[in-house]
């Protein structure tokens, strides 16, 4: 029989049973709700948020009021992490794209576990570098890649990070996290559904052929993939 794992959350199975045996009293689960913004850029951290399902997108703001996203967050790291390392200020929008339970530590806590373990302490350097990796390859995707080979990307990185086959996303939600018109959006989920790689409506898209939307994706969600694995290792729980 496999054992089953300490957590949902990747980051948080990946640790020693010692060293998370520090984080499990103090760990609180809580639903996120899809849509609230869990921190705005330049908020004071209190509470890091470890996801299991729920999916949380780092955006930046620009003044025109256009949002783009950066990074995205879900069951394979923490939320705002580095705040445990350095000074406790969110450096961008956080923002839950899918709603889910979490588990949720405040700073504090894990400020003071940190002293005390250095697995832990590793783990969120090693993850803070891999969401710099990710906002770097994100940033090349925007603009080297077509919006029809990000879309797939993003597609296909939201299937890692809740393991579902079906996503509740708008159109108006997607333009703006790929930074590109609703129309584009519109049109280019009508092409990969007659592909036959997505089926789309109201809200929801559904992955009908997971192989076909990899091989319609840019290099960028594979390059993101070996980014964590060669930082973190083999991710510890699989859907």
């Amino acid at each position: 029989m496999v054992a089953k794992p300490q957590s949902p959350n990747y980051l948080l199975a990946s640790l020693p049973v010692a060293d998370f045996g520090l984080l499990r009293p103090h760990l609180k689960t809580e639903e996120l709700i899809g849509e609230t913004v869990l921190f705005e850029a330049g908020d004071s951290v209190d509470r890091v948020y470890f996801p299991h399902t729920a999916i949380v997108s780092l955006v930046v703001n620009l003044s025109t009021g256009e949002m783009i996203e950066a990074a995205m967050v879900g069951r394979d790291g923490i939320v705002n992490g580095l705040a445990a390392l350095g000074q406790p200020i969110s450096l961008c929008r956080a923002v839950v794209q899918m709603g889910g339970a979490s588990s949720v530590l405040d700073l504090d806590r894990l400020r003071q576990i940190v002293e005390q373990s250095s697995a832990i302490r590793t783990a969120l350097v090693r993850y803070a570098q891999f969401l710099l990796s990710q906002t770097q390859q994100s940033a090349a995707c925007n603009a080297a890649h077509s919006v029809e080979a990000r879309l797939s990307r993003w597609l296909l990185r939201a299937h890692d990070l809740n393991g579902s086959h079906t996503q509740q996303f708008t159109q108006e939600f997607l333009a703006e996290m790929l930074g590109v018109r609703r129309t584009s959006v519109s049109l280019v989920a009508s092409t990969l559904q007659q592909a036959g790689l997505i089926k789309y409506r109201r809200g929801l898209i559904q992955i009908t052929d997971l192989e076909g939307l990899q091989a319609a994706s840019c290099e960028c969600h594979e390059a993101v993939r070996f980014s964590y694995e060669r930082l973190l290792g083999e991710p510890t729980v699989r859907s």
